[in-house]
């Protein structure tokens, strides 16, 4: 009966969650972007309250280790290592794209398509930069994550190999550039419940990140402006 403890401060909605055999046992979210370093500490608190689970009970912490927000990465992940450190637990390392990827299988055009499809896994970079990463229809990654300048041939290259459904908040501005029915956009998010069956699954495969020595996956240098 494992318990997980989930951390994920990636994106614009920060969650922080206990689940325990692959189930959901509680959730607590925060909206805003600019509050997530102060609303984690506290949400953990009052979920270990709200549950009676102590920190120490669980088995291991899951935490998103991007690509997304520079800072919110740093927080999740700091967090998430002075856990594991301080309790000798594992650490699991999830991929936003990769959990984009988990959630777009559910989708009825994806299952429509069978084996002949790909997910294109999209998170916004800015102007027409997106950090991406390419999954066939067993999830498995096939272009690996890295920041893509998408243009039209770029997305007709794609669709040259299969069908392919572009999910994430890139995906709108995706759309722009080419229209065709085997190319399909939906600016979807994931949820909970995939950080839960990802982190589940990495759980039972003991696939646990080095916590000494890993680092959030920025994708690309960050620049402060003067």
């Amino acid at each position: 009966m494992a318990i997980l403890l989930h951390i994920d401060t990636a994106g614009e909605k920060a969650m922080v969650a206990f689940s325990q055999n692959g189930a959901l046992v509680a959730l607590k979210e925060n909206d805003v972007f600019q509050t997530h370093a102060s609303f984690l500490q506290v949400a953990i608190q009052e979920l270990v309250t709200e549950t009676h689970i102590k920190l120490a009970s669980i088995d291991a912490i899951a935490v998103t280790m991007g690509p997304g927000s520079y800072t919110g990465l740093r927080v999740g992940l700091s967090s998430a290592k002075g856990i594991a450190y301080a309790l000798h637990k594992p650490l699991i390392g999830l991929s936003t794209l990769g959990l984009l990827a988990n959630t777009a299988k559910n989708h009825p055009w994806f299952m429509s398509q069978k084996e002949k499809v790909q997910i294109f896994a999209m998170i916004d970079a800015k102007r027409m930069e997106v950090f991406g990463a390419v999954y066939n229809s067993r999830l498995q990654c096939i272009q690996n994550e890295q920041a893509i300048i998408i243009d039209t041939p770029y997305l007709a290259a794609l669709l040259e190999k299969n069908p392919t459904l572009c999910i994430g908040s890139a995906a709108t501005k995706a759309k722009e550039l080419l229209q065709d029915p085997s190319l399909l956009f939906i600016e979807n998010t994931y949820n909970i419940l995939d950080n839960i069956q990802l982190g589940e699954a990495a759980f039972v495969l003991g696939k646990f990140e080095d916590t000494a020595y890993c680092s959030p996956a920025y994708l690309k240098d960050f620049f402060f402006k003067k």
